[in-house]
């Protein structure tokens, strides 16, 4: 005789130890976008008002001086849910504050640099040496992007900034490049699909990305030789999305 078939599905079977490692990783995920969501609210409602931001490239450069400070207040807590899986969210903002001027000597030079890169490329790119410029002026503009994230990552470990740590960082970047432009794709993906689904790119992507681009930005300082400005104690050898 057949086993009769009643149609019931097996149950997800997980122990209470999965479950808290889950809700720990959602709590984590949903704090980094909240701090990220608040701290750069102005960049993000002049992004929802105005429908060709390119055509105030000083207006929106001078706003993008805010997101490193709140990169470097995500690293930092991410670090921080190291020691403590639900760390409240209070700590982020504490980072925030703590890291503000830091992270804004340290992020602002990127920033600048980038802007210069993008501007020149739009002047010669039309000129007679424009085909022969432009390639290195977006190698700079890389360079600095993928330096100035390293950077904030860096002073979520270590809050102090110093030009040797802009020199480290820059060092890091193009030593391992690979993981650099892993992390500028991760991130620029991310922006395109919050610009897509504001709500829920925010809710969910920031907080997964920021954790990945974090493992890697250590991989890549753990290359350079270690400097009293520039330590990273949490340090995880193993990029995440590629190896050494």
């Amino acid at each position: 005789m057949s086993t009769p078939v009643t149609g019931r599905r097996p149950g997800l079977n997980l122990d209470h130890g999965s479950w808290e490692l889950v809700w720990s990783h959602i709590h984590r995920v949903l704090v980094v976008n909240l701090g990220l969501a608040v701290t750069n609210a102005p960049l993000l409602l002049a992004l929802g008002v105005v429908h060709r931001p390119w055509q105030y490239p000083a207006f929106f450069v001078l706003l993008s001086f805010g997101l490193g400070p709140s990169l470097a207040a995500a690293f930092h807590y991410l670090r921080r849910t190291t020691e403590d899986d639900r760390a409240p969210v209070a700590d982020l903002f504490r980072g925030y504050r703590r890291l503000f001027v830091p992270a804004l000597l340290g992020w602002a030079p990127w920033v600048l640099l980038v802007a210069v890169a993008a501007t020149d490329m739009a002047v010669l790119r039309r000129t007679a040496p424009g085909p022969a410029l432009v390639p290195l002026l977006v190698v700079v503009a890389l360079v600095a992007a993928s330096s100035g994230t390293v950077t904030m990552a860096a002073l979520g470990e270590e809050p102090r900034i110093s030009p040797r740590t802009l020199l480290t960082a820059c060092y890091a970047s193009v030593r391992r490049w690979w993981l650099g432009l892993l992390n500028l794709a991760l991130l620029g993906i991310t922006l395109v699909l919050v610009n897509q689904a504001p709500l829920l790119g925010l809710a969910v992507l920031p907080g997964c990305t920021l954790f990945v681009v974090l493992r890697n930005s250590d991989a890549m300082l753990t290359t350079v030789a270690p400097a009293p400005d520039l330590a990273v104690g949490h340090a995880h050898p193993d990029p995440v999305g590629a190896q050494a």
